[in-house]
């Protein structure tokens, strides 16, 4: 199986990325059973905080926030399992999303370390 970024993009107001209806964050929790029901799998999972709390690095120089002009932020991250790009395709399509959407990318370079369960 090849590995998969899924990064989340949903659009952000003034405050931050858009109050996430509670059933949309139930169906995020629902996610990775329904991506092993078509026989991918999740890896890992994490939402970020808004872009306002972002530092970019830029050779040596560091400065507040990603200053990306969009109308949407990257509001999170998974890695899912899939057998090739069109299987990780149609895992991607079942991440909830509000007002945005998702991008998918191939892993490659990097031995990824996972925690022992």
């Amino acid at each position: 199986m090849a590995r998969y970024a899924v990064l989340i993009y949903e659009r952000e107001t003034p405050g931050g990325v858009a109050d996430i209806p509670p059933e949309v964050m139930r169906a995020h929790g629902e996610l990775p059973g329904r991506v092993a029901e078509l026989g991918g799998r999740i890896v890992a999972g994490l939402s970020l905080e808004q872009s306002g709390t972002a530092t970019a690095v830029r050779g040596d120089l560091v400065t507040d926030g990603p200053f990306i002009e969009t109308k949407e932020a990257l509001a999170g991250v998974f890695v899912l399992e899939a057998r090739d790009l069109d299987h990780a395709l149609a895992l991607a399509r079942l991440t909830p999303i509000v007002n945005g959407g998702v991008e998918v990318r191939p892993l490659t370079g990097f031995d990824v370390l996972e925690e022992e369960s």
